[in-house]
Formats: C-alpha cells, structure tokens, sequence
C-alpha cells in the first residue's frame, strides 16, 4: 500500500458561501462538477465541498457538533512572508484569525485560520524539510 490522502471533505452549512470563499476568497481552481457538491484541485489532492447535513447522512453518523473537531488541515508555503501573504488573503476573504503567524516550538513559523464553517487551517513554513507531495507520480 502507498499511504496517502487523495481528497478531503468539509461539510458545509452553505454550499454557495463555502465555494465562493475557496474558489475567489483564496483563489483555489474549481473543478466542474454536480451542483450539490463542488471540487477544488489541489497540488497533489482534491477539496471537496459537500452540504454538512448530507455529508453526515452519507457516513451515517449525526450532523451535530462544535468546538474543536480534533484534526487541522495544513498548507505548507515556502516562506514567512507567504505565511503572513495567505493569512492576509483567507482573513480578507472572511476566515478568522485564529493565531496571528509568529514562529512556532518546532522551528517553523506558521499561523491558523477558520473558514467561515469553523474549518481550522493551519498556513506554515518549515524551515526543516519540505512537507509537500514527495511523489507527484502516485
């Protein structure tokens, strides 16, 4: 098996409002697809935008929730200054500030993000080793 995470899902209240802030907030390639769901192309994965009531149905578990969901999604950039950059971009585009960027206990420098559904974004810079797609060909 080659471990890896193709797409990710977020459940959203209002599917319209969640694509426009994705697809012309931080100006992430919209894929064609059905209208009850919308796809973004990531380097090397995909974003998927689904209604939180029917992605909850889909995987039989209740729509219910709130505070911390226990996970983050991450965009690793190439420097501080692209950190400061997209947190200005997501914050202009409706996120809130989380943590303003400021370097961090490992080494980095990175700061975080909620997206107008509570999605929580971690934008950082790692001066240590590149966590990107290691092989584009998998």
């Amino acid at each position: 098996m080659k471990p890896r995470i193709s797409m990710v899902t977020l459940g959203v209240r209002d599917l319209g409002a969640a694509i426009s802030f994705y697809e012309h907030g931080l100006g992430f390639p919209r894929m064609e697809s059905p209208p009850e769901v919308a796809f973004f192309t990531l380097n090397g994965t995909w974003l998927g935008l689904y209604g939180r009531e029917a992605l909850a149905e889909d995987a039989t578990v209740s729509p219910e929730g709130s505070g911390f969901e226990s996970f983050t999604l991450a965009h690793n950039v190439n420097s501080e200054q692209e950190v400061d950059e997209v947190i200005a971009q997501a914050v202009s585009a409706g996120a809130t500030l989380v943590k303003k960027p400021q370097k961090v206990f490992w080494g980095g420098y990175s700061a975080y993000f909620k997206d107008p559904d509570g999605h929580l974004w971690e934008v950082a810079y790692n001066p240590l080793f590149w966590v990107g797609p290691v092989d584009e060909s998998i």
